[in-house]
């Protein structure tokens, strides 16, 4: 198709532009690039060191949790013991172990000393007989036969009554010991009780200082991705302005070409159109809350 003669110019100085245009290389580095990733936020930072520091933080309380553990079965298991053993301190030899080892020598010197006081009331029935001069008759015999059964049952009596004090100071101390046991084996179960709380108060201060953490951290992820966000919108803005700017003399070239087939009464070709940039900061803010997301899921939940 001939060229009409006042849009020969026109058609020349397109072609030397178009030639111009895409002779010359485009620098996509003005574009492209780590320059136009955000860098993480000191927020992020600061949750990336917590959540580090917070790796192993149970372990102390573990540590106590155990050591609870293992004395309260030392308490429970001598409390076991202790109550096992209280079979041995009932029944009808309970009282012997608190029999006093010096009873017979006490009962024995208490009896001597018993006898020699008799023997001053025999002596006195001899010297009355003597005097009423009856000696070796047989109201004497009489006199000091009475005399010897009646000291021979007191005698008895007094035997049996130490006998039966002893006894009776036996099977209290026996009866006695065997509640000291009882209480003993009751403190021992209270202990190990005791024991047992301290290792669930363990286990919750555990549970606390994590939960605790991870809402930190949670938090400081969460605000320091809202920060990487903008930072990130305000790259690819820039991206964005930087590409179209290296695209524009294509745009204005694409332009004045199909301006020029029009007039020349061609069919004019597609027009060129600058690709439609999306929010920058929607698309930053999504994969930056993304990344967030993560930081809520650390130490949310129990650990043990």
């Amino acid at each position: 198709m001939a060229i009409a003669d006042f849009l020969e110019p026109a058609v020349k100085d397109y072609a030397e532009q178009a030639k111009a245009t895409y002779s010359a290389p485009i620098n996509t580095d003005t574009f492209t690039g780590r320059q136009f990733v955000a860098g993480q936020d000191p927020m992020q930072t600061q949750a990336a060191a917590l959540a580090t520091q917070g790796v192993g933080s149970y372990s102390p309380y573990l540590s106590a949790a155990q050591t609870a553990q293992t004395s309260g079965a030392g308490a429970l298991g001598q409390s076991a013991s202790t109550i096992g053993g209280l079979g041995s301190l009932t029944g009808a030899q309970a009282y012997q172990p608190f029999m006093s080892p010096y009873q017979s020598q006490v009962i024995d010197s208490t009896l001597a000393e018993y006898d020699k006081s008799r023997l001053g009331g025999q002596q006195q029935i001899r010297d009355a007989a003597v005097n009423s001069g009856n000696f070796g008759g047989g109201r004497e015999g009489a006199m000091m036969g009475q005399y010897n059964a009646d000291s021979l049952v007191n005698r008895g009596a007094l035997q049996s009554q130490m006998l039966q004090q002893g006894f009776g100071q036996a099977n209290q101390l026996a009866q006695q010991n065997f509640l000291n046991q009882g209480n003993i084996a009751s403190q021992q179960q209270g202990l190990a009780g005791a024991y047992g709380n301290q290792m669930n108060q363990q286990f919750g201060l555990s549970d606390f200082g994590r939960q605790g953490m991870g809402q930190d951290i949670n938090a400081l992820g969460s605000l320091g991705s809202v920060n990487q966000a903008q930072n990130q919108a305000l790259l690819n803005a820039d991206q964005q302005a930087a590409q179209t700017g290296a695209y524009e003399p294509y745009g204005r070239l694409s332009q004045y070409g199909n301006t020029l087939t029009g007039l020349a009464g061609g069919v004019a070709g597609q027009q060129y159109q600058e690709q439609e940039a999306a929010d920058p900061y929607a698309s930053a803010l999504s994969g930056a809350m993304g990344v967030a997301g993560l930081f809520g899921q650390i130490y949310g939940g129990r650990n043990r």
